[in-house]
């Protein structure tokens, strides 16, 4: 006999909270995104229960591999704030390409791991189309990834993003260089394309202290609202390093993450080296200067929570120093000699 409460149909993962039919038209959309970031190992096509690479026909004879993961921390919430969803996908997948290609490596393939209490395809596809967008940055495959629904965890709108690489480079070029570093040794600044994925608890809460709204125009950027220039997405400098890397031309690199330049460039020193950065020697993006003056922010605290302009450095020759940056203004940076290595 049933009991008197039983409902008159039998419960349903739907019922739950989690559409099955959502999810399997969230991978339909993804799949054409996931094509045109295929390269020569990976063929991309999604749908099987793992992705594979060809390691061989990359082009490695002798490949150690190098993977890294991370995710964009609350520059998120911005994003579900603002309804931009577009955006974040790119900087997941430069907080993970770049570390790895700190290490000397080439990013070969990535995945992905949406979250969310409610999965909408149309705002997952256009989450996943960012990421799709970092890869081909990047020149790495997306070959496949998984897409959670867990209603009672997430609330509302509400999502995490993380991703995973692996990159790859042959053996005995790995960085840094650690033996080849010296005193004297230049270090090149890459610019940065703002606060990248970085220090956005700080940011929201100056946001908030100065009053002002995602939809008020920036101070420091009139043409765009608060909320758009505070998503310009993180650089990914694979395409213009991975040339130097090879020609050998690079004895370190420094992914200025949180933590800034003072905390990030120690990471790829020898021990007994310490080194010295002209903050004069580069222009410090006006988005800066507006955290600092309406946070009130320190300049000590903003050298150790922000890049304030720097997305990375490298430690090369010094009387390579010039040759080193032309080629990378070439292929698109804004390099430039901001500092030295020195005994320590």
């Amino acid at each position: 006999m049933s009991r008197p409460d039983a409902p008159q149909e039998g419960l349903t993962y739907a019922g739950a909270g989690v559409d099955i039919d959502a999810g399997d038209a969230l991978v339909e959309a993804i799949k054409p995104l996931a094509k045109t970031t295929a390269r020569p190992g990976a063929d991309v096509a999604l749908g099987g229960f793992g992705g594979a690479f060809d390691l061989k026909a990359a082009g490695f004879n002798d490949p150690v591999l190098v993977s890294g993961t991370d995710g964009v921390g609350t520059k998120l919430k911005l994003a579900i704030d603002t309804g931009r969803l577009d955006t974040v996908g790119i900087d997941l997948v430069a907080m993970c390409v770049n570390d790895v290609l700190a290490q000397g490596a080439e990013p070969l393939f990535f995945l992905d791991y949406f979250a969310t209490g409610r999965l909408d395809p149309v705002r997952g596809a256009a989450i996943v189309s960012g990421v799709a967008e970092g890869c081909r940055r990047a020149g790495c495959a997306l070959i496949g990834g998984e897409t959670a629904e867990m209603p009672g965890l997430y609330t509302g709108d509400d999502f995490d993003l993380a991703g995973f690489v692996v990159g790859a480079a042959e053996r005995g070029t790995l960085l840094p260089r650690l033996d080849a570093m010296k005193p004297g040794d230049a270090l090149i600044g890459l610019a940065s394309s703002g606060p990248h994925s970085n220090g956005y608890s700080l940011i929201r809460k100056i946001a908030a202290h100065a009053g002002l709204g995602w939809t008020d125009r920036a101070p420091f950027a009139p043409e765009l609202t608060l909320g758009e220039a505070l998503l310009a997405p993180t650089r990914i400098y694979v395409k213009a390093l991975l040339p130097l890397i090879a020609e050998g031309r690079i004895k370190g690199l420094a992914h200025i993450t949180g933590g800034g330049i003072t905390e990030n460039t120690p990471r790829m020193l020898p021990d007994h080296l310490d080194f010295e950065v002209d903050y004069a020697a580069f222009a410090r993006p006006e988005v800066f200067n507006w955290l600092q003056q309406a946070g009130g922010v320190a300049e000590a605290e903003m050298r150790r929570t922000f890049n304030c302009g720097i997305g990375m450095i490298a430690a090369v020759e010094a009387g390579e120093a010039e040759a080193i940056c032309a080629a990378l203004n070439a292929a698109g940076e804004d390099a430039r000699v901001i500092g030295a290595l020195k005994a320590r």
